[in-house]
């Protein structure tokens, strides 16, 4: 009895993790998707809630390189422009070791625009991405309405946020 009571646990936790795959490895978004609410922190620690309806922009940096360059051209653009454009900026740190992390967050909390976090594989695997550039999706009723690829320092912002 008490080895069947183990098969079925391990059958459980065999599925658990599958569906978890499932979920990170999961097709990236395209035009005319859904965008999925999530829940993430922000540099300063304050939890956030994607509300992907009232939101317009999603721009998700992949990288730590390309995350500083769109930082400093954030930066520059004022802390309200995100906000005014009804803009969301996601970073991922979701490869980013401890030690990483240590050094990482103390500057993001510099900034006086708001990053939220991408800390879960599953997560960061929904976006789109190009090497070296931000991915920049326009939301219409939630929806993907375009996906297009900025480069921070390269090209002006105000060109994909319209």
């Amino acid at each position: 009895m008490m080895k069947m009571s183990l098969i079925k646990k391990g059958l459980a936790m065999t599925a658990t993790f599958f569906a978890g795959l499932s979920f990170a490895l999961a097709a990236p978004y395209a035009e005319g998707e859904a965008v999925t609410s999530f829940k993430a922190n922000d540099q300063h620690g304050a939890a956030f809630t994607l509300e992907p309806k009232s939101t317009k922009y999603l721009l998700i940096s992949h990288d730590m390189e390309t995350g500083k360059k769109a930082n400093a051209a954030l930066t520059a653009l004022g802390k309200e422009y995100l906000p005014d454009k009804k803009a969301v900026y996601l970073a991922n740190i979701e490869g980013m070791p401890a030690v990483g992390r240590m050094f990482a967050l103390p500057k993001m909390r510099k900034y006086s625009h708001r990053i939220i976090l991408g800390e879960d594989a599953g997560l960061i695997a929904k976006f789109p991405q190009q090497q070296g550039k931000v991915s920049v999706l326009t939301l219409a009723g939630g929806k993907v309405r375009s996906i297009a690829y900025w480069t921070p320092g390269g090209e002006a912002l105000d060109t994909f946020l319209k």
